[in-house]
């Protein structure tokens, strides 16, 4: 690699896991208000596979254009390279993460060596934990949290007229479908975290893990459906979220509320006004002051990130491979030499 380049993961059209090429591309340059980081960690997300196929499953109006190639992903966990001239809050040498300029797509750019990073969406690394779990972090983690605890935006909300407001968690049950995945897994640790009584839903060979991370019951959806069995609740977290979340409007009580994090397709609104639920979805956005914020729980073990498996920033075709096949346990994560 010459000084002035670097190797990234690019695609050229929309297509499967195929379309992705590892090759040469120029290294990035530190603005006004950035930084350049060092990448030695890159997470794997759903937006990731939904921009590489083109974000087919949504309206066309929705769908993005985009400049190829493209280079994919947000979350990255590495070392400040350089610094621009205005930025005086990192160093080169730091150890950081961050989601990079979620949710401008095709601008993060973290399927590469070297990423320039708005210091807004950058925050010190947490030291107790080494790169690839603090690249596994960022985009599942703030989900959960801008979801469940604090917003911590003002952005428009492309998915609703109003703005997402969390509820209060500490002595109300709250479950959380989809336990086992990026941001259930977390889901279920920031409920249980502030106060709730937790219950996961996941397949059986989950079960062990998400007791170790606070779920105080779990239900096997593979045997039980859930909405068949729980009543009552307050909050439910749809992890998996799209048209089947209406389903959950059953377990809640009158004032309760359902939060599917995919809400496309959800087609019950009549339904949740007569059963007095409350249905609410939000966009994540960057942030690097709540990562900030989340640093010193990630750094003590608090919230634990859970890795289901890890790939060469070469092999992102199996990594996009591997998401394909689901039942994914915690985050896949690309690896940078």
């Amino acid at each position: 690699m010459s000084a002035q380049t670097m190797k990234a993961v690019l695609q050229y059209a929309f297509g499967g896991p195929e379309v992705l090429r590892y090759e040469d591309v120029a290294i990035p340059e530190a603005k006004a208000g950035e930084v350049l980081v060092r990448v030695h960690a890159v997470g794997v997300n759903p937006p990731d596979w939904y921009l590489r196929d083109g974000y087919r499953t949504l309206p066309p109006e929705w769908q993005p254009q985009v400049d190829f190639p493209l280079i994919l992903g947000t979350d990255i966990s590495g070392v400040v390279e350089a610094v621009g001239d205005d930025v005086s809050d990192f160093s080169r040498g730091d150890e950081v993460y961050s989601m990079v300029r979620f949710f401008s797509v095709g601008e993060s750019r973290a399927y590469a060596e070297y990423v320039s990073v708005p210091t807004a969406h950058l925050a010190l690394k947490p030291a107790g934990i080494d790169h690839v779990h603090a690249a596994g972090a960022p985009m599942s983690l703030l989900t959960a949290w801008q979801f469940m605890v604090e917003l911590g935006h003002d952005e428009p909300n492309p998915l609703q007229p109003h703005r997402h407001a969390p509820v209060p968690l500490a002595g109300r049950t709250v479950l959380v479908n989809g336990a086992a995945g990026g941001v259930g897994h977390f889901a279920v640790q920031v409920a249980k975290r502030m106060g709730a009584h937790v219950i996961a839903v996941a397949s059986g060979r989950h079960e062990a893990l998400l007791r170790e991370l606070g779920a105080d019951q779990f239900i096997d959806y593979t045997k039980t459906p859930p909405e068949g069995v729980v009543q009552g609740l307050d909050l439910v977290v749809d992890a998996l979220g799209g048209p089947t979340s209406g389903r959950f409007l059953r377990t809640l009580k009158p004032g309760g509320a359902l939060f599917p994090v995919y809400p496309l397709g959800f087609a019950d609104a009549e339904e949740a006004a007569k059963r007095d639920v409350t249905v609410s979805a939000t966009q994540v956005r960057s942030s690097g002051a709540q990562l900030a914020q989340l640093a010193p729980l990630l750094d003590d073990g608090k919230i634990r990130v859970v890795i289901d498996s890890t790939y060469p920033l070469a092999e992102a075709r199996k990594a996009h491979e591997r998401a394909a096949e689901g039942h994914i346990q915690g985050k896949i994560v690309l690896t940078v030499a």
